[in-house]
């Protein structure tokens, strides 16, 4: 059966698509236009209930609404804030077929070696990335979720290097998930003694011969101070000479961490003004406590929440306030964040609020949970989110994936093509269920299907204007063909520019 071409286009021009959506096509993937239609503000048309759960998750679902309307913001943030206390029954049982999530390093090395009788990376990493997927898309502890792709790209590990295949399966763990919603000060030394980060930023090259500051400068501009942190070239090198030692074992027990004092170099150093005074191995926590309590580190952290989860430009008050919090805390993440969602969730509901522009994983994954689409997070699903780059673990350089707007906007297309293939069910692994919204449509109540669609995936009413023009061009396919007419105004939606903020 042919998709309605000309239906679609229109739709996508009236839901704000752009001009650029009428080039040619034909079935699904070829009813796109050869270019990315020019970029257009969103709607503005979400309820403020909608807008927070889009920030504290990957999309709401309709009983998320229910709740956060029925207790109150506050209390479903502490709900969230305290994930070990939430049921999560589904998606422990979805996990439970994953075997690699429970193995060590060596395990994991050697399941590699397993397969084909020469190891490969790829199958093990394909089970890795399907879990983080499942997670995003079931769990109902949203915030989490969103926690450890944060810090996910703030301790960026691209799974390209070296062991790092294998490796950051258990810094996913024993580092980000472990310490998500921590204290700042443990996550960033769980961090630091990762194999890992050791690998994917050379410190396991660094010794006292052939000094090697590839982590100390990351660990200072990235993971800490930031860019503008008032550090200087002398200290970077210091940092260096203070991190040397570190190693990983090989052989017996390969991927875990050692000290080699041999290898170390010796004497005082000065990292900031402050004297590290010579102890080995423990001069790396003396180094942590002092970037952990500069005002420069609670600035960088602050300024990536609030980026994260309220704007581009995030409000300064908002973020001075949090990083008092982050001082007076020592890192407290759950404080911080209570700053910044209580404090800024006002900022973000106002009918003029500034919105997020959702990144691909951001997008696929709301688009699965708002239209309750089954999934098995497979190979199928994760081409897409290659198409629309952002293949997890695979961000080669230490900055991890951008969080602005700016850098997503020119790839549309692939977007497009995912929501096409969502509604007529050509995602293997992936099932989405047309038949409840059919109901509507068959009963020859069409306002009603419009109202429903834009309710559930963009958390509102279309403007008055707007579904009378969609109810319009629908009108002769909503009479001969109701799937049709479903699948064309629900992919539509899916393509449009409101669906692409939270």
């Amino acid at each position: 059966m042919d998709f309605p071409r000309r239906d679609f286009l229109k739709v996508l021009g009236i839901l704000g698509a752009g001009a650029g959506a009428a080039a040619g096509c034909s079935p699904l993937a070829s009813y796109l236009p050869t270019q990315s239609a020019g970029f257009q503000d969103p709607l503005q048309i979400s309820s403020p209930e909608w807008r927070a759960l889009n920030r504290l998750s990957f999309g709401p679902r309709p009983e998320e609404r229910q709740r956060l309307t029925k207790i109150g913001l506050g209390n479903y943030l502490e709900e969230q804030l305290s994930p070990e206390k939430i049921s999560d029954h589904k998606t422990n049982l979805l996990l439970s077929r994953i075997e690699i999530l429970e193995m060590d390093a060596d395990a994991l090395r050697n399941r590699g070696d397993k397969i084909f009788d020469n190891y490969d990376p790829t199958l093990v990493l394909d089970d890795f990335r399907q879990a983080t997927t499942l997670r995003q898309v079931y769990s109902k502890k949203q915030l989490e979720e969103v926690l450890v792709e944060f810090w996910t790209d703030h301790f960026n590990i691209s799974v390209q290097k070296g062991d790092c295949w294998f490796l950051k399966i258990v810094d996913d763990r024993e580092v980000i998930r472990k310490h998500a919603l921590g204290n700042f000060r443990e996550l960033l030394g769980a961090s630091a003694h990762s194999p890992a980060m050791l690998v994917y930023l050379d410190n396991q090259e660094n010794h006292k011969d052939a000094p090697n500051e590839n982590y100390a400068r990351e660990l200072l501009e990235l993971h800490s101070l930031g860019v503008q942190g008032g550090y200087s070239q002398e200290d970077v090198m210091e940092l260096a000479r203070c991190l040397t030692g570190w190693r990983i074992k090989e052989h017996f027990w390969r991927g875990e961490l050692k000290f080699d004092q041999d290898t170390h170099t010796p004497g005082v150093k000065t990292v900031l003004g402050e004297t590290i005074q010579p102890a080995g191995k423990g001069e790396l926590d003396q180094v942590l406590d002092i970037l952990v309590k500069h005002p420069s580190t609670a600035e960088t952290i602050c300024t990536k929440l609030a980026r994260r989860f309220l704007a581009d430009d995030p409000p300064r008050e908002i973020v001075n306030k949090a990083s008092q919090v982050f001082l007076e805390s020592r890192g407290d993440i759950k404080a911080v964040l209570r700053v910044i969602l209580l404090d800024g969730f006002p900022y973000i509901v106002t009918e003029n609020s500034p919105l997020k522009y959702k990144r691909p994983v951001n997008y696929l994954v709301s688009a699965l949970r708002s239209s309750g689409a089954e999934t098995d997070g497979g190979r199928a699903l994760q081409r897409y989110l290659k198409s629309m780059g952002q293949p997890l673990y695979d961000w080669p350089t230490p900055d991890g994936y951008p969080d602005t707007a700016a850098s997503w906007q020119g790839n549309l297309l692939p977007r497009w093509r995912f929501a096409l293939d969502l509604v007529q069910n050509q995602i293997k692994g992936t099932r989405f269920d047309l038949e409840s919204y059919l109901v509507d449509v068959q009963a020859g109540d069409a306002s009603f299907f419009v109202d429903h669609v834009a309710n559930n995936f963009l958390g509102g009413s279309l403007p008055p204007g707007m579904e009378i023009e969609l109810l319009s061009t629908l009108e002769e396919t909503i009479s001969d063909n109701p799937r049709q007419a479903a699948e064309v105004v629900i992919a539509g939606v899916l393509a449009s520019p409101a669906f692409q903020w939270r």
